[in-house]
């Protein structure tokens, strides 16, 4: 098998225009791209007030410019991504909670359409750009909750409104793509997964932080649907296919456009009762759970994805299992609880995960 260069020196200098930064998945990725030598602009939102990953793990020193402003601002994104002069745009900026999509439907879709179509617009007026990336979710499907994975051709849906504004990001991306960037060239790929779980996620109504926050006070967590099948996988899964991904489009643009799964292998798609029950098991010091009987609105119960394409094309695949995903994270945490330098630790994490990557 041919090895990914993930340490080649393909980053170093590399101009990267990174919505969402001030987001978990956002953080990671920065950090991860200022230690391979990329000169990193973040546009997103500013960090929460509560606790978040971007002040933990000092996210804002792996970057050259970190700009507050919202992708439904296409004035101020515009000038942003201008004056970056980007050679790869990954957009990562969303609302990307499900049970938010139910109390405030409109703004999930003005950020997760809307915005997706103002980053394109932006785009289109700067030169030089060599790709973009356009993240979405496994949960843009139109989930029949059958038991194989969804390919990247299955059709576009979503019961709730955070997953169905997904699945309209996929159809936009599509659209302009075939009628504005492959005329000129520029590839323009979109990337799906779901259900990451990492340090530093801490997020309402996911069940990590959930979890941790529970642990922490010293209370129960409430588990809302312990039977319900999830493909966990740790952030820096998802993120090594993303980074791969945007190194082919560059590389060979004519190639590597189009829709991407990046998702855990079956034998890592586990009841969330498994999850907790491991959490509970690492974190002891009295840790506990139940099951939350209140009425809850509707969530999948089993949703897979089919990365074969990933997996031949790309020679992405993961690499940490489950039981690894777990104990990675629960140690972020841990670590966290007990003062130590998150950003230290967060590198430390990532410089381990990409040797077992390319090694693997």
């Amino acid at each position: 098998m041919e090895k990914v260069e993930l340490m080649s020196n393909f980053w170093v200098g590399r101009r990267v225009f990174l919505t969402g930064h001030t987001g978990f998945k956002g953080g990671w990725l920065s950090l991860w791209l200022k230690s391979l030598g990329a000169i990193v602009t973040g546009y997103a939102l500013a960090p929460p007030q509560a606790r978040n990953f971007y002040h933990d793990a000092k996210v804002g020193t792996a970057l050259i410019s970190d700009i507050v402003g919202d992708i439904v601002n296409l004035d101020k994104l515009t000038e942003a991504m201008l004056s970056a002069q980007p050679e790869i745009i990954i957009h990562m900026a969303a609302q990307s909670l499900v049970r938010e999509s139910y109390i405030d439907p409109a703004n999930t879709y003005a950020t997760n359409v809307m915005g997706t179509v103002n980053v394109f617009e932006a785009v289109r007026k700067c030169n030089g750009v060599q790709a973009v990336l356009i993240i979405t979710t496994d949960k843009c499907y139109e989930n029949k909750e059958w038991d194989w994975g969804y390919r990247e051709d299955e059709p576009m849906g979503g019961f709730d409104p955070y997953s169905s504004s997904k699945g309209c990001a996929e159809l936009v991306s599509a659209a302009y793509r075939k009628s504005f960037f492959e005329p000129v060239g520029i590839p323009v790929a979109t990337a799906r997964a779901g259900n990451v779980i990492g340090g530093g996620d801490w997020a309402i109504d996911r069940i990590i932080p959930d979890a941790i926050r529970s642990f922490i006070a010293g209370k129960e967590l409430l588990v809302r649907n312990p039977d319900a099948i999830r493909p966990w996988q740790h952030v820096l899964e998802s993120l090594a296919g993303y980074l791969t991904l945007c190194e082919k489009m560059v590389e060979k643009p004519d190639q590597f456009s189009g829709a991407w799964n990046f998702g855990a292998s079956d034998v890592d798609a586990k009841p969330v009762s498994v999850l907790v029950n491991t959490m509970v098991s690492n974190w002891q010091e009295s840790a506990s759970w139940r099951v939350d009987d209140s009425v809850q609105p509707h969530e999948a119960k089993l949703l897979k994805l089919d990365c074969s394409k990933a997996i031949k094309y790309l020679n992405w695949a993961s690499v940490w299992g489950l039981a690894k995903c777990i104990d990675e994270t629960s140690n972020w945490y841990r670590a966290w609880h007990q003062d130590e330098d998150m950003n230290k630790f967060t590198l430390d994490q990532i410089e381990r995960y990409q040797f077992e990557y390319i090694n693997r």
